[in-house]
């Protein structure tokens, strides 16, 4: 399901206005052109993360938290748009794809491992993330961090990895901060996957221009 914000999201409409959403785009853009050779193997996957982590910037001291935020923002660089762009795209060439917001979804799976249905609803959820041909993840480590949840992002991350399922995936957590939420075991598989196309970024937040 393609969040209701980004249901026109496509590639010309994406805005290059500055140096580092010019990287995002050409990256995705040739990512997507290799796409066919590359998705069977262990680097078949693509990030776009963030150089300086909110939690990095949580865990500042409150009065320094306004500057690093300006210096560092990750927010509304376009990095959702292009994810659903790319999932339109795979779309478009066949591929089953699933889209997840990482707040959401992870809240939905521990909800449902809850409920009173012989976890049949945790176990649907967990299998369509597990096994899609392609997963985009936006957001992801967005979720409050618990250690239910860990064990989920390693079990979703571990097993697309070892069935060579491809994974796209934004985040505004840094290289080691995204580690921090979703576990460090999941998160080595993670770079692994994706250290071809991996580009961590920040620039101005062009929503707030809009």
């Amino acid at each position: 399901m393609i969040p209701e914000e980004f249901a026109q999201a496509r590639f010309d409409s994406y805005k290059q206005k500055t140096e580092n959403q010019k990287v995002l785009y050409e990256t995705i853009v040739k990512y997507l052109r290799n796409f066919e050779e590359i998705k069977g193997t262990k680097q078949n996957s693509l990030g776009f993360i963030a150089t300086f982590g909110e939690l990095r910037i949580k865990q500042l001291e409150p009065s320094k938290r306004a500057q690093a935020k300006r210096e560092h923002n990750s927010f509304g660089l376009g990095k959702t748009h292009l994810q659903v762009a790319a999932a339109k795209y795979l779309m478009k060439q066949g591929y089953s794809v699933l889209l997840i917001s990482d707040g959401t979804f992870m809240d939905d799976l521990i909800a449902a491992k809850m409920m009173n249905d012989d976890k049949k609803e945790f176990n649907r959820l967990l299998h369509s993330a597990k096994q899609v041909e392609v997963l985009v993840w936006d957001d992801l480590g967005k979720s409050k961090w618990s250690e239910a949840k860990e064990n989920l992002y390693y079990q979703i991350i571990d097993y697309r990895y070892r069935h060579n399922l491809p994974i796209l995936y934004s985040s505004n957590e840094d290289d080691e901060t995204l580690g921090e939420k979703i576990g460090f075991a999941a998160n080595s598989r993670l770079k692994g996957m994706s250290k071809d196309y991996m580009v961590a970024v920040e620039g101005e937040d062009y929503r707030e221009k809009e």
